[in-house]
């Protein structure tokens, strides 16, 4: 396991690795956690012997969230305009990766968190307790991680335009009829199924599913230049009045609700919204 940090990292076998995300009492995304699974993922390109690489949180009823504005200033930025930002290179990386990812969801999974959900190969969730949500657009801002490239790939059109734009939250069951999900389990099954499948995968030989992967990638995922485009005009979103204004008026909501703001960020975001 891994030195303090809000990942842990931990090599179950030769073939498989797990990475469990460990930010509480949210697990907002921060700064350290783009930077340490940076690291993870590209020490794991260069592995002869992975195969399987697992998702999953110690943060009750959070799996990833969102970003942690009040700390952006902690996230690695572009050294000139033509590099990739790191985050976007991170979620690429991920779904080109020559392993398979798989996330153990349970507990809320939104904003950033939803998008590198999205960026890995299958999503198992809690059919108790796992949501998903892609809230930026409430709070005047844009997805930038790939949610406007893959939700709709995933999804459709029309309900990725609902997801996005309305800023809610669903629950499981939805999101596995509408394929944001691979599937959705009973919470009591979920551990033992993933597990399953892990093993299965991890018996199976490497060069046939890194190859097969790369053959549905090629009919399936949206081109690196859109996801790039994404992270730069969410980085704009930040400076315009749209979000400033919304900002300064939610702090309010978030300082009367608590921590269950973050636990129905959906419904506040409306209220701050409304109350404006």
């Amino acid at each position: 396991m891994s030195e303090q940090s809000t990942i842990h990292y931990e090599r179950t076998s030769p073939q498989v690795a797990k990475i469990t995300f460990a930010n509480p009492p949210v697990n907002l995304i921060a700064g350290e956690t783009v930077l340490r699974l940076i690291g993870i993922v590209e020490e794991l390109a260069t592995d002869p012997d992975i195969q399987v690489v697992l998702f999953d949180s110690t943060t009750p009823d959070f799996f990833y969230n969102h970003f942690d504005l009040a700390a952006a200033a902690d996230f690695p930025a572009p050294e000139d305009q033509d590099e990739v930002p790191a985050w976007t290179n991170l979620v690429l990386e991920l779904s080109k990766a020559p392993y398979i990812t798989i996330a153990a969801i349970r507990g809320r999974t939104r904003g950033g968190g939803n998008e590198l959900a999205l960026a890995l190969d299958l999503r198992y969730a809690s059919r108790e307790n796992a949501i998903f949500g892609q809230p930026e657009v409430g709070s005047g801002l844009l997805p930038g991680g790939g949610g406007t490239e893959r939700l709709p790939r995933a999804i459709g059109r029309d309900r990725a335009l609902e997801a996005i734009l309305t800023s809610d939250d669903y629950d499981a069951d939805t999101a596995e009829r509408w394929g944001w999900i691979t599937r959705a389990l009973p919470d009591s099954e979920l551990d033992a199924f993933v597990g399953t499948v892990v093993a299965r995968l991890a018996s199976f030989d490497r060069t046939s599913l890194a190859s097969a992967k790369a053959q549905v990638n090629r009919a399936s995922l949206p081109p690196d230049a859109d996801l790039v485009a994404a992270y730069g005009e969410f980085a704009q979103s930040l400076t315009l009045p749209g979000f400033l204004t919304r900002a300064a008026g939610a702090q309010a909501v978030v300082e009367q609700a608590g921590i269950d703001f973050e636990y129905r960020l959906g419904h506040y975001i409306g209220i701050a919204n409304q109350q404006r």
